[in-house]
């Protein structure tokens, strides 16, 4: 079995930054690709990409079978959010486990929510996302948008075992689409993919991320 480096691993945390200044963009822009609104923000936030992950996003639905559409949930994400995802995540695994030691606790919270200092999210370097068809209708990929490992049983994993042969079918597609595209998958969560971040940079032995953690005011966000 192929090993999982999950966010929390030093390894990622080591890999240094060498921020490239490419701006974040609005994905609904020119309307090319699906949004779901589900984690829409008031500022507008959640939309929000690098240039080079929209461009390529835009590349892999133009790969994808006849009738099929990326349907994006979830881009940049403000610092102080996703403190409070991990926080809160962390807490609710703490009360499950008592005995658990801090580091597994840390360990384990990020199988879902990526330690804030790293967060891919928060660099605008990472896309949650799944597949529609050509009405707009999410397809089957498993378990529903951000199901966690408890909730799931574990089907959340991209590798995972226990989901249909047609969800299969559907991860891989989405699969085949991304990866062409240069993106790496979090195997935790099928849906997360990300490019140029640590963890991108990990997976595929570049010396560097290019895609820091960005900090946006809410009225620029919204501007």
């Amino acid at each position: 079995m192929t090993e999982i480096v999950l966010m929390s691993d030093p390894r990622v945390a080591a890999v240094p930054v060498e921020e490239c200044g490419e701006r974040l963009v609005d994905v609904r822009a020119d309307g090319t690709l699906l949004v779901d609104p589900r984690k829409e923000d008031e500022a507008g936030t959640f939309c929000l990409l690098r240039e080079g992950i929209l461009e390529r996003l835009v590349k892999a639905q133009g790969s994808l079978p006849r009738g099929l559409r990326l349907l994006v949930v979830e881009g940049y994400r403000l610092p102080a959010v996703q403190q409070r995802y991990f926080t809160e995540y962390a807490a609710e695994l703490r009360a499950a486990h008592p005995h658990w030691s801090a580091e597994r606790i840390r360990s384990a919270a990020s199988r879902y929510v990526s330690p804030p200092e790293i967060a891919p999210h928060s660099a605008g370097a990472a896309v949650d996302l799944t597949l529609a068809d050509a009405d707009g209708r999410e397809l089957d990929l498993g378990t529903r948008m951000n199901a966690n490992p408890e909730e799931s049983g574990g089907a959340c994993y991209t590798d995972a075992g226990n989901i249909s042969e047609q969800a299969r079918v559907h991860r891989g597609i989405l699969g085949a689409a991304l990866t062409g595209v240069d993106l790496v998958n979090y195997p935790t969560e099928w849906w997360h993919w990300s490019f140029q971040d640590r963890y991108w940079a990990l997976t595929t032995g570049a010396a560097a991320a290019r895609y820091g953690p960005r900090e946006l005011s809410l009225k620029r966000a919204a501007g």
